[in-house]
């Protein structure tokens, strides 16, 4: 006999609805609804009625025993009107076929040539900070991932294009966050398609522009291009996913480090120490970066506190059993990584920010599927290493450099395409 799935009712409601006016989050109302049903609960709004999962065996279920019965492709999505047949939100062989190609501009073996590019990227934006003053570190880390994004993965040099397509970058990530869409998908959304145009426009003029030319094909635009079967709308798909998907992310984990490290002197301090044993100002090679073991712990519990990408939504594909609770077919099926971290059973403290959980002795002892923040399985994030890389080389050249302090102001976890600080991490700057 099947159990039926604990579906959000008034008096649960009503909690949720003082912890989301005292978050300013929608992630404390599914705290409480997580709390108060289970690791297995179905919201309940008009038009809107999604499964929601969460822990490790929920992890397990999606990431893994039934992956291939849950679709990532949501027709009705922005993100799929956006990304069209990008890796992300393309199923079976043809998502296969798409990581084969773009694998191996992201492979390991990779990593050592793209070191001082992100070192240099990050020099070329403290340039512009003035000594003493107060910089948004939101907006700040955006634009350093973006020019190393676009120099590593494409080839471009994009500090040219930086200013006149910024708005249409955050017009995109606007255009794919969750928002009214999600309940009424069929409502028009004007306002949006002159912007969207202007990347596709850029988009389609690097392709060109590379097909012209002579050279290796040793990056990720490079080795579309020597794909078979890869047409230019095609690899437009792969070239936004990976500029609004790439770079967001990094942006909202790099963003996340700096806060909680302003947050916590101590912790400040031990950063800055490892950072400035660097050598310096020259780049750094792989092996020095790999060797910033606190830094890590640093980066890796602001994975786990502020999962860029929080959530994952597929569509059931077919009837599932999960625990004995039937998921009907054509479900939206939504398991929270945010939640996942932040369970009680699987983590002393979860709301502590503690960097020394991710000591190797740690790691070792840790439970499986109760840490995921680039997912899990045979689709787990196809830039994961990339991401951490360029994360430990960005937070080192800023803290050997500066000093930050972090200026007094609210700051809560907003959802949008990816999990960030709103309404920014403001920070004063003061040369070393």
């Amino acid at each position: 006999m099947s159990l039926p799935i604990p579906t959000t009712n008034q008096d649960v409601s009503l909690l949720a609805l003082r912890s989301l006016i005292r978050d300013r989050s929608v992630l404390g109302a599914l705290e409480v609804f997580q709390q108060q049903l289970g690791s297995i609960f179905q919201i309940t709004l008009p038009g809107f009625k999604p499964v929601m999962l969460a822990g490790p065996e929920a992890a397990r279920f999606v990431l893994v025993s039934s992956r291939d019965d849950l679709r990532w492709r949501s027709e009705g999505d922005p993100v799929t009107a956006l990304l069209r047949h990008g890796v992300l939100v393309t199923d079976g062989e043809q998502h296969d076929t798409l990581r084969r190609a773009m694998t191996p501009s992201l492979h390991k073996n990779m990593m050592n040539r793209y070191v001082e590019t992100m070192w240099r990227a990050t020099d070329q934006v403290m340039q512009t900070w003035v000594d003493g003053e107060q910089r948004d570190m939101l907006v700040e880390m955006r634009r350093i991932a973006l020019l190393i994004l676009t120099e590593t993965l494409f080839k471009v040099d994009f500090a040219p294009e930086l200013n006149r397509l910024w708005q249409p970058i955050l017009k995109a990530i606007q255009y794919i966050s969750p928002g009214w869409w999600v309940i009424w998908p069929g409502v028009p959304r004007p306002g949006y398609g002159r912007v969207l145009r202007q990347l596709d426009d850029y988009l389609f003029q690097i392709i060109r522009a590379r097909r012209a030319a002579v050279g290796e094909a040793d990056d990720l635009l490079g080795g579309l291009i020597m794909t078979p079967g890869m047409d230019d709308d095609l690899i437009r798909d792969q070239l936004l996913t990976m500029l609004i998907a790439g770079h967001d992310t990094s942006t909202a984990l790099l963003s996340w480090s700096l806060y909680l490290l302003g947050k916590h002197p101590e912790a400040m301090q031990r950063a800055v120490e490892e950072a400035r044993a660097l050598p310096f100002p020259e780049p750094p090679s792989l092996e020095q970066i790999t060797g910033l073991h606190y830094l890590d712990q640093v980066i890796h519990e602001a994975l786990r506190m502020y999962p860029p990408i929080h959530l994952g939504a597929r569509i059931a594909a077919q009837d599932l059993d999960f625990q004995g609770y039937i998921i009907p077919a054509g479900t939206r099926v939504m398991y929270s990584i945010y939640l996942t971290h932040r369970m009680k059973a699987h983590w002393n403290e979860p709301a502590r920010f503690n960097p020394e959980r991710f000591t190797p002795e740690n790691n070792r002892q840790r439970a499986p599927y109760t840490y995921l923040p680039f997912g899990g399985g045979p689709r787990n994030c196809i830039g994961a290493l990339f991401g951490q890389v360029e994360s430990k080389i960005v937070l080192a050249r800023i803290l050997q450099q500066y000093s930050l302090m972090l200026a007094q102001q609210p700051v809560h976890a907003h959802m949008g395409a990816t999990l960030e600080p709103r309404p920014g991490v403001m920070m004063n700057v003061r040369r070393h």
